[in-house]
């Protein structure tokens, strides 16, 4: 009989909401980019039928805890009658190694972690009069992050685009119903949707680029955290080119997966192109936007801290919550 916690999803999800992580992760962001010794490694297992499962662990110097997560995404399971997310977060302890709790979470903590991330960013980068968005996507991912937007920033429009458009529109009108000040429509002109937004979000898990420089205006936020493995893509070379200011989660981990490592390893930009890690930017080491006319990019991997943030948070509110 184990003497630790184990935490069921349906617990984790009654006591976690979005809003409770934004504030946990951006210090995440920061102490991950300022705290020496910090360490989040990452192995991805790519799998059949385009699924993947993601091994992360991370730990903070001084902190309570370490954490070693398995995340598994299988999109097939749609056609299946199945959850497309899995996994658990299991948190220990620093000094004496031993479990302090199994989060049986079924990706929900994996899955407002990353909202929480792109709330951050779009609050770190944006402009604060943003009130246009585009969201490239259909998954659940795609709308939490249309949910993140609007807690961090005035917006009013959001435009959804997928392949399929009918999975599309039966988003945008969830949206719709589900954040009644802003107007959610799905879109067939992608090009045209992102020509208008102040911040564009992707979050697919395409193989190819969704989003292209050309489509690009002064002005714009982008956060690209679709792609997270070496095979992904979102983010053709023109658009990293064209942004004014490139910052990603872990410079470490973007050279090794997803848009701007693709982008190095065909010659498209150099390595140079990251300007900076976004809790940098957070911690005032490196200026973010600098004009209002500045295109600033986010990239997103997903780094280990910020789970480690999220499974402290959602301990301690279980613990308030009886759960």
């Amino acid at each position: 009989m184990s003497d630790f916690p184990l935490h069921t999803a349906d617990r984790i999800r009654a006591a976690v909401g979005l809003a409770d992580l934004i504030e946990p992760t951006a210090e995440a962001f920061r102490a991950f980019s300022t705290t020496d010794g910090a360490q989040a490694p990452v192995m991805v297992l790519p799998l059949a039928d385009g699924g993947d499962s993601h091994i992360k662990a991370a730990h903070l110097p001084g902190g309570s805890h370490f954490l070693v997560k398995i995340a598994n995404w299988f999109p097939g399971n749609r056609r299946r009658g199945l959850p497309e997310g899995g996994g658990f977060v299991a948190l220990f302890d620093a000094r004496s190694g031993a479990v302090t709790a199994l989060l049986e979470d079924e990706h929900h903590l994996s899955d407002l972690r990353t909202a929480a991330a792109g709330a951050v960013c779009a609050r770190a980068l944006a402009r604060p009069d943003s009130a246009r968005a585009t969201v490239l996507g259909t998954g659940r991912q795609a709308g939490l992050q249309a949910h993140a937007l609007t807690l961090v920033r005035p917006v009013r429009q959001i435009s959804v685009w997928g392949r399929d458009h009918g999975r599309a529109a039966a988003l945008a009108a969830r949206l719709d119903r589900d954040l009644p000040h802003t107007e959610v429509v799905a879109t067939t002109d992608p090009e045209q949707a992102v020509q208008r937004s102040d911040i564009v979000v992707t979050a697919t898990a395409s193989p190819d680029p969704v989003l292209f420089g050309s489509w690009l205006r002064p002005g714009q936020h982008i956060t690209a955290l679709g792609a997270d493995a070496p095979a992904k893509r979102e983010l053709d070379g023109a658009a990293l080119r064209r942004a004014t200011r490139v910052f990603a989660d872990s410079r470490e981990l973007a050279l090794r997966y997803g848009d701007i490592h693709s982008a190095v390893a065909r010659g498209e930009v150099g390595e140079d192109r990251i300007d900076g890690e976004i809790g940098e930017v957070l911690a005032g080491r490196v200026p973010g936007r600098t004009a209002p006319d500045d295109i600033t990019v986010a990239k997103l991997i997903g780094i280990g801290p910020q789970d480690l943030a999220a499974a402290e948070t959602a301990l301690a509110l279980l613990g308030r919550t009886g759960g």
